[in-house]
């Protein structure tokens, strides 16, 4: 039976199905390649290649090549847990510690946290990982009053919202959250599986219960791996428009 597909069509199912068969960073045909061995033109081929790219299969680098990416992972905008979130997509999340203590509140961590400078706080650094895969450094700051004894909790097997849930009686029922873009810094390169200078998303959440601020969180997620997705709500009545917030 004959295809009757468009070639353009075709060439897109065929990288797919190849693409499937690679390993992540696995170099795939330049468009010149591509249009001699599939018989189409330049325009196709790069055509083609642009819908993977947009899908997330294909990074493309200046004066390197294309190869084979991870497919980006939509990020949605409210109050759950990376746990719960990786779960809800078919993914094994787990987690790598990569360091913990305890230190005092500085000018700026007192006004996150409306507190004196010198209180108590403690600081979780993880790897949180989906399937195996590196996806987001969280760099953890907790008001250490509202969590005795965290520093001795295993939360590479435990989820970091359910022992604050379990343990301490803590649900999150507000917070604020921040986007920016900035470069992986050298060793967050090397965690995430990055090259030097790779661009990375920065969401910088800070999580509220009963009116008192409990977590700050600088989670670092490889830009080229995810999308940030929100509702988006009529104004309110007081002025201001109701939008979701991802939490990890």
């Amino acid at each position: 039976m004959t295809d009757e597909r468009p070639k353009y069509q075709r060439l897109v199912d065929h990288l797919r199905s190849l693409i499937a068969d690679l390993p992540v960073g696995a170099a795939v045909p330049s468009e010149r390649a591509l249009a001699d061995d599939s018989g189409v033109s330049r325009m196709t081929a790069r055509k083609a290649l642009a819908a993977l790219e947009r899908e997330g299969l294909l990074r493309r680098e200046v004066g390197r090549g294309t190869f084979v990416s991870r497919p980006a992972v939509s990020l949605p905008l409210m109050l759950t847990s990376f746990t719960e979130d990786m779960r809800a997509r078919g993914l094994e999340p787990s987690s790598r510690l990569l360091g913990r203590s305890a230190l005092a509140a500085d000018a700026e961590l007192a006004v996150v946290f409306d507190v004196a400078v010198g209180e108590p706080l403690v600081r979780i650094d993880r790897l949180r990982l989906a399937d195996g895969t590196p996806f987001a450094i969280e760099r953890t700051t907790l008001l250490d009053r509202a969590v005795p004894g965290i520093l001795d909790v295993d939360l590479v097997a435990a989820s970091l919202y359910d022992v604050l849930e379990r343990e301490h009686g803590i649900h999150f029922d507000a917070g604020r959250q921040s986007i920016r873009a900035a470069i992986a810094r050298p060793d967050d390169a090397t965690t995430l599986e990055l090259a030097p200078g790779d661009a990375v998303l920065e969401l910088v959440r800070t999580s509220i219960a009963g009116g008192t601020v409990i977590e700050h969180t600088v989670s670092t997620y490889p830009g080229a791996r995810f999308e940030l997705s929100a509702s988006i709500a009529p104004v309110t009545a007081a002025g201001t428009s109701r939008s979701a917030l991802r939490a990890r």
